[in-house]
């Protein structure tokens, strides 16, 4: 009988977690993250392949969509904030997904048609395709920062409650479903198309996106019936008073801390709710550039505004496994057999710094996990700086760093040759994109030393714990002390800023694109990502106080805070 009961017991607590709307938010979640990976990976490959493997219709993009949440961030953000939760989770996902489908049958037919499109009109047709692939591409992906904003900044934080463990432990594990998609999807996309083609990659992509948004708008439906707090959104001052401070000493709301940004914020808040509404046509057209001004304002008077700048700053390096890391190592001899694995390490590592940040959160509190993630991250970063100055590393201050860009302007290719002077900014097929010559990695030059590039990815490898515990951190301080009416705006502010600074850094290595000047783009990222620990630092010491913040037990924290910060009134 106890067997019985037991087994009973057990069924319905496996069935209560697979019902949960925890469990409904992590599917929806991987499924959504799994089709924006294949399409992230696939549009840039279908382009590249579009435009007779030049990377110039892929740089468009790339400009386009960075350019768009840069300037629309704010906007997006707004109407999260404005409109009901499920109306803006739906709108978003049916956008998201019809975008790629469209998209995807759009380059199934310019793949199929290609020779005969480019006959009409001068080849005025393709560029108009050309055009639209592009321009839908780019509403697919403004529609995902939306629906990003909505479901991890929002919805999240509702479903966890109060409870800041929860949503800590919720936090890691949508970040680990981010690192898993983010490998497995890209694979199996590259397979459909390496053993068929870009059609059939176009048209599985275009599949997957219809039947994964009909699970996902079901999902949705579930995931806000089980939770009924996501029907009731604040929407004015008095119901969002009071700000989410979990990790705050209670004492610093009375004081001149670090809430007075968000003191000041709801100040605004009552003038705008009082102000009569105008109705005039002149109002109206600048209303978009007011909502910019003021979503800006919003977010450099907040208490984590210097959290929230670091995170961005964070974003300004070449020291991760995009195309401009992936070409450069090509350029030094590994191979897409050896990357692959170190992407696969690379993984493994951020999952790793998943999983610590729930456990240093717990030990040690959330503002301080910041400040240990940062360190760690720092120190790692190091191994990057002492691989530009390793045997074997192509590092040349007499080597202007402008000079491919210059050469390729005057047509003059210098007293270098052509082929010891590769610009490394794309992998794809195993070849490396140097002007219009491509050169498989098999043909270059074997290299008397890997110890310079073996430094680097070891400690890209090494610091990507700390880089995905740190951004954990920063996330639960938005989440947590971000009112609610002001979520959407916050957060779209901050995808502003993080673009802002990935926009410079493609910037960066564009003036300096070949391989001898990378080593200084090292020594700059790195300075970049020092700068930004360093505000956070700052933020932290002036949150917690350095008496409270060099407290590292809990016994000692609670000896120095009388009053626990989760006994701090909150809002869902």
């Amino acid at each position: 009988m106890d067997n019985a009961g037991s087994k009973k017991r057990c069924c319905e607590s496996v069935q209560e977690f697979f019902t949960s709307p925890k469990f409904l938010i992590y599917l929806g979640h991987g499924l959504s993250t799994w089709g924006d990976r294949m399409w992230n990976f696939a549009v840039a490959v279908f382009l590249v392949g579009l435009y007779g493997n030049s990377l110039l219709l892929t740089a468009v993009y790339g400009l386009v969509v960075a350019g768009s949440v840069l300037l629309l961030g704010a906007i997006i953000g707004d109407w999260v904030d404005k409109n009901p939760r499920l109306k803006v989770a739906q709108t978003s996902l049916v956008v998201q997904n019809f975008s790629v489908i469209l998209c995807g049958i759009l380059l199934m037919v310019v793949f199929q048609f290609k020779e005969q499109i480019a006959e009409l009109y001068n080849g005025w047709v393709l560029t108009c395709c050309y055009i639209l692939v592009i321009s839908i591409a780019n509403i697919a992906n403004l529609a995902s920062t939306a629906m990003s904003i909505t479901i991890q900044r929002d919805w999240v934080v509702v479903v966890a409650g109060q409870d800041s463990s929860k949503l800590a432990d919720m936090n890691a594990t949508v970040r680990i479903i981010d690192q898993l998609t983010n490998i497995l999807a890209p694979m199996l996309v590259g397979q459909i198309m390496a053993f068929g083609s870009n059609f059939i990659g176009c048209g599985f992509i275009a599949g997957w996106n219809l039947c994964s948004m009909c699970l996902e708008y079901g999902l949705l439906w579930k995931v806000y019936q089980k939770t009924p707090a996501l029907a009731l959104k604040a929407g004015k001052k008095e119901d969002d008073q009071e700000l989410k401070q979990l990790n705050f000493p209670k004492e610093l709301e009375n004081g001149k801390g670090t809430v007075e940004g968000s003191q000041l914020m709801n100040e605004m808040a009552v003038v705008k709710a009082d102000s009569p509404k105008k109705t005039s046509c002149c109002y109206q057209i600048t209303e978009p550039l007011r909502t910019i001004r003021d979503g800006w304002v919003a977010y450099y008077n907040q208490s984590i505004f210097f959290a929230g700048m670091s995170l961005s700053f964070l974003y300004m390096t070449v020291l991760g496994f995009d195309c401009i890391t992936t070409g450069y190592a090509y350029t030094q001899g590994l191979n897409g057999s050896v990357l692959s694995l170190l992407m696969g390490a690379s993984a493994v590592s951020g999952i790793c710094g998943t999983v610590a940040f729930t456990w240093v959160r717990k030990k040690c509190g959330l503002i301080r996990t910041g400040f240990i993630s940062g360190v760690v991250q720092l120190s790692c970063l190091i191994l990057c700086v002492a691989s530009v100055f390793a045997p074997g590393s192509p590092f040349d201050l007499s080597v202007l760093p402008f000079q491919d860009i210059y050469s390729h302007l005057t047509g003059d290719s210098g007293n270098l040759p052509e082929a010891d002077h590769p610009a490394s900014m794309l992998n794809i097929d195993g070849l490396l994109v140097n002007g219009s010559t491509a050169l498989p990695a098999e043909e270059l030059p074997p290299l008397q030393s890997y110890l310079s590039v073996s430094l680097l990815f070891a400690g890209v490898i090494a610091a990507r714990i700390g880089l995905w515990s740190f951004d954990l951190t920063v996330t639960q301080l938005i989440q947590e002390n971000v009112i609610e009416s002001e979520r959407g705006v916050i957060n779209g502010v901050q995808n502003s800023m993080n673009y802002l600074l990935d926009l410079l850094h493609f910037i960066m290595v564009i003036l300096a694109p070949n391989p001898e000047a990378f080593g200084l783009l090292v020594i700059l990222s790195v300075s970049f990502v020092a700068m930004g620990h360093i505000m956070y630092f700052r933020f932290a010491f002036k949150s917690l106080g350095r008496r409270l913040f060099l407290c590292c037990s809990p016994e000692q924290k609670a000896q120095a805070l009388p009053d626990s910060p989760s006994s701090l009134p909150t809002t869902v």
